[in-house]
């Protein structure tokens, strides 16, 4: 249950203007504050602490509905896998039923089958001896993880580069 209710953006924009103003203020007025001082004096007269926490409380609460969302999405395909391979198998039973059976067609209220000859499909024997005219160029992908692979392991390349490591949250709940 979160705690605060989550801030508007503008709520936050304008809280965080009053902060960086206030800080800057008192760093002019007073230049040899140090930085406890600062912290505590900015944290007394600003809510923008708990804005930010109410904000990450909502983050949280965002990914761990999207984490249970992804299981549920795991296990719903893994059943909808179930039942589509469960409908082939019946589907190829009731096929080879009718056909050892001599039975053509089946009328009930509800349905009607009958044996029918499907279109021809097309087994490759030898890919190798297919002529040139039937593949189709495909569009070179970079293999984005090999080349981050090869830069830490040293490659130099005027091409590409690891970029600085940038400034990350890091929100750890247990």
């Amino acid at each position: 249950m979160r705690s605060s209710p989550l801030p508007s953006p503008h709520a936050l924009a304008s809280q965080l203007a009053q902060h960086v103003f206030v800080r800057n203020r008192l760093l002019a007025d007073i230049p040899d504050l140090d930085s406890q001082t600062l912290r505590d004096t900015l944290e007394g007269i600003s809510d923008l602490k708990e804005l930010i926490s109410a904000l990450i409380r909502s983050v949280l609460d965002d990914e761990a509905l999207s984490g249970g969302l992804t299981a549920r999405i795991q296990d719903m395909k893994a059943r909808l896998d179930r039942l589509e391979t469960r409908a082939r198998k019946k589907r190829d039973l009731a096929l080879r039923a009718m056909c050892d059976g001599d039975i053509p067609k089946i009328i009930e209220p509800d349905f009607t089958a009958s044996l029918r000859v499907g279109v021809a499909t097309l087994d490759i024997i030898a890919e190798d001896a297919i002529p040139e005219a039937f593949w189709k160029p495909q569009p070179a992908k970079l293999d984005r993880a090999g080349l981050i692979a090869a830069l830490k392991g040293g490659l130099k390349t005027n091409a590409a580069k690891l970029s600085e490591p940038s400034l990350q949250l890091s929100v750890r709940t247990k």
